[in-house]
């Protein structure tokens, strides 16, 4: 869409912080007033905005968007998004291995199992693996600390889990993204594992390597909407 404002502006606002454009407070698609906690992350998006020329490209607005679809939606449908988060868990994709070709089993081992051990210490919830087509059961007590560390969370970190989650295919590499164990490149690395592998062998097409380089722009995105909602507000 063309662009329809000269100045855009960050106040003050009774809970946190507002994006301006042209003095007037930014909405979101519900009509919401886009409210964020923190200076920096309400800077960050009213510099998505800044950077628009002639024509805004609304695709690009990935901390906007973020934001719009925690006040829009996951604040509205809470429960909703703690189950399909968690529902992950129990096919998570760093729990499914292949017992060949060898090469491939031996760098999920080494890429993935250190972060499901990381996983059982610091949330207490060990997940099997397996090998199998099917999916393994995975431990009840597991799921339930899962749920309860992902119920602990506010909106907007919710909300950053459920997209890195969704962006992924795993739980064990959102959690790891937005508690800071994983860089973004680190998690896409991760999560095209075998993806990577096959490509290294069989060569990639265009739409595969579009597909690849957005995802790794809205993995660095998440990152950095979860490190501008810290109190500091460090900058990405």
């Amino acid at each position: 869409m063309k662009r329809f404002y000269k100045t855009v502006g960050v106040v003050e606002a009774e809970t946190g912080y507002s994006v301006t454009l042209d003095g007037k407070p930014m909405r979101t698609p519900n009509k919401a007033q886009l409210v964020v906690p923190t200076h920096a992350l309400a800077a960050a998006i009213a510099a998505e905005w800044q950077a628009q020329e002639e024509t805004v490209r609304v695709p690009e607005l990935y901390l906007t968007r973020l934001a719009n679809t925690a006040i829009d939606r996951v604040s509205a449908l809470r429960d909703d998004t703690i189950a399909t988060i968690v529902a992950y868990a129990r096919t998570d994709l760093l729990c499914h291995r292949v017992d060949s070709p060898l090469e491939l089993a031996e760098k999920q081992r080494l890429v993935w199992q250190p972060l499901l051990d990381w996983l059982a210490r610091a949330y207490d919830a060990p997940l099997t693996v397996t090998t199998a087509i099917f999916p393994a059961g995975q431990p009840g007590d597991s799921i339930e600390a899962l749920r309860a560390a992902v119920t602990r969370l506010d909106t907007l970190r919710l909300t950053v889990l459920a997209e890195a989650t969704g962006l992924t295919g795993s739980l064990v590499l959102g959690l790891a993204l937005i508690d800071g164990k994983l860089t973004p490149d680190a998690a896409f690395d991760a999560a095209a594992l075998e993806e990577t592998y096959q490509m290294e062998r069989w060569g990639e097409d265009a739409e595969a390597a579009a597909r690849r380089a957005h995802m790794r722009i809205e993995l660095h995105a998440a990152a950095r909407f979860a490190r501008l909602l810290e109190p500091e507000g460090r900058p990405a």
